[in-house]
């Protein structure tokens, strides 16, 4: 498929889970503290790739030839704006009350990189979420502690079952890596 060793440049479980699922050979490299803010005017659907970009572009003096860089970087967006990672609870719960009977939509870029290359893309997939209770939010957050996910949720998760009414789209890709596409561009490179 290609003659590169493969690193995935994530900390993330659900990207190592989702790219150990191609069956490809890969090692995990992790630099922490990479800067991922970007400039206020960059336009939202921008955003993954630029970020995923900066974070490709602090492993290059690290890659040795024959080494692949993957890098991503996903997103949550309601009506044209940015749903970060939650800071605590109330923020979790908040969030998802705001996604609760509506659609929005999952941006994750991603970019493979070697010494020599450079190609990057990104997919979208909308996801559509029936009205939830209360109840159910709370009970998802305390059960299930999402503060580690853009928009507060993990759709393979129980909140995924129970409140996921379409998606449009990669399922994968709202997970945080949009593996289809992310092998037909490894064999292209």
């Amino acid at each position: 498929m290609t003659n590169h060793k493969i690193i995935l440049a994530s900390n993330s479980p659900r990207r190592k889970e989702l790219l150990k699922g191609l069956d490809i050979d890969f090692e995990v490299r992790v630099i922490f503290d990479i800067d991922e803010s970007y400039p206020e005017d960059t336009a939202t659907v921008d955003i993954p790739c630029f970020i995923a970009r900066k974070k490709a572009e602090a492993y290059r003096k690290s890659i040795s030839p024959g080494e692949l860089i993957i890098t991503a970087d996903t997103v949550v967006v309601l009506d044209d704006r940015i749903i970060e990672k939650p800071a605590d609870r109330k923020d979790a719960i908040q969030m998802i009350k705001r996604l609760s009977g509506r659609k929005h939509q999952v941006i994750t870029a991603v970019v493979l990189m070697t010494a020599e290359k450079r190609k990057e893309f990104s997919v979208t997939s909308t996801v559509d979420f029936a009205p939830l209770t209360d109840d159910e939010i709370v009970y998802y957050v305390d059960h299930y502690h999402p503060f580690d996910k853009a928009g507060a949720y993990g759709i393979q998760e129980w909140i995924g079952y129970i409140g996921v009414r379409g998606i449009e789209g990669s399922f994968y890709n709202v997970m945080g890596l949009p593996v289809q596409r992310l092998y037909q561009e490894l064999k292209k490179f």
